[in-house]
């Protein structure tokens, strides 16, 4: 081994979340580069192959953004229930908090979005900048390592996953044309399930993972975003209060790798391929672009601390370990990253082509500004 070289350094860095936020950030750029050159229409040929069996055939975006992210939610849902059980989010005032936050964070840029496009052909958006993309944002806070309080962290895990939550509850009763009942009804007939070998002790991870995939799939076709699926089977399984390595850590522990390093980047890659046309900056100031300006940069951090304030001052609720309320402003910047939720929402909202690519831009625009501002005021607060 040379001399002079800290391997120890090397080892700490990767495994931190800082490698895995760079990576994410690296493949939207990458992303980004393809969508804007010549192979930017063999890429999306290559997204829409369809790879599969019968009902489970399915083109590889949607494999990523309904498989793999479920995965990612599951991870998600892990580290919440972990939390809820002995952590953060452990007493009543503390889970209050994300969740009073989150609905802050969807109603107040719902509301400004309709103040921009009330009356306009673009006023079925108002979803749009509802949604909190939790994979970007995670990743923006992973890159400031220690700068922020751990309990900074999982708050906005909580935040962003109720939020998500929301979105898909927004999606399934006003965005989508069909449910289907008796998918959905098996669906619950396999949480109860899960529920019931939670509830007898069963603490082998394979009899919640088999279960799981059938969850996954009835959802699917219920006609509700799949990856609420990974955010069920999070909470069905078991953990305990011993020192004892729980089937909730053991599944945890397994999934932060691939997780990290492979299911957010391929989801980056595959969802960040927005191609520039003409008309885009200008419509940034049209009604559709500024409400999701707006509601996304300013509306978000607005809802996420008023709403909070309001929670702590009546004491509901308390604020994270080690945090205060400059942390919550930060947090409420990053809650402005929208972008692949409200890029989906945004698909279901309008038909019309230049208004898909205005909404597109104005996402992408009002993330990277929430997620750049986010990022320099909390590493500002540190020094």
């Amino acid at each position: 081994m040379a001399k002079g070289i800290n391997f120890e350094i090397f080892r700490r860095f990767f495994k931190s979340g800082q490698v895995g936020g760079l990576l994410l950030l690296f493949c939207v750029a990458l992303s980004l580069l393809i969508a804007n050159s010549p192979l930017h229409e063999s890429f999306e040929q290559f997204l829409a192959n369809q790879i599969g069996y019968g009902a489970i055939k399915f083109s590889i975006l949607a494999w990523i953004n309904d498989a793999l992210m479920a995965i990612f939610f599951l991870l998600v849902g892990l580290e919440i229930k972990r939390e809820l059980i002995g952590g953060e989010l452990s007493s009543v005032k503390s889970a209050t908090l994300p969740v009073i936050a989150a609905l802050g964070g969807m109603i107040v840029p719902a509301l400004i979005y309709m103040l921009f496009n009330q009356g306009t052909p673009s006023s079925g958006g108002w979803g749009i900048p509802m949604a909190t993309d939790i994979a970007f944002a995670l990743a923006i806070i992973a890159l400031l390592g220690k700068s922020v309080p751990s309990g900074l962290k999982i708050f906005l895990a909580a935040l962003a996953i109720v939020d998500d939550l929301g979105a898909i509850v927004v999606i399934a009763v006003f965005y989508t044309s069909e449910i289907h009942f008796l998918y959905l009804a098996m669906a619950g007939g396999v949480l109860v399930i899960l529920m019931l070998m939670n509830y007898f002790g069963i603490k082998h991870l394979v009899f919640y993972l088999l279960p799981g995939i059938f969850l996954w799939y009835f959802i699917h076709h219920s006609g509700i975003h799949a990856t609420i699926a990974g955010v069920l089977l999070a909470f069905t399984i078991p953990t305990n209060d011993t020192t004892e390595l729980s089937p909730l850590e053991q599944l945890e522990h397994a999934l932060t790798v691939p997780v990290n390093y492979l299911i957010m980047p391929v989801f980056a890659l595959a969802n960040t391929n927005i191609t520039f046309v003409k008309g885009m900056l200008s419509g940034l100031i049209s009604p559709l672009g500024a409400g999701i300006l707006a509601g996304l940069f300013l509306g978000k951090t607005i809802g996420v601390t008023t709403f909070s304030w309001l929670v702590v001052k009546l004491k509901w609720a308390i604020l994270p370990h080690q945090t205060n309320w400059k942390h919550l402003i930060g947090l409420g910047m990053l809650a402005g990253i929208g972008f692949t939720m409200s890029i989906f929402i945004a698909m279901l909202s309008f038909d019309d082509a230049l208004q898909i690519s205005e909404a597109k831009f104005a996402i992408l625009t009002a993330s990277v500004l929430s997620g750049t501002a986010g990022f320099l005021f909390l590493k500002l607060l540190r020094k």
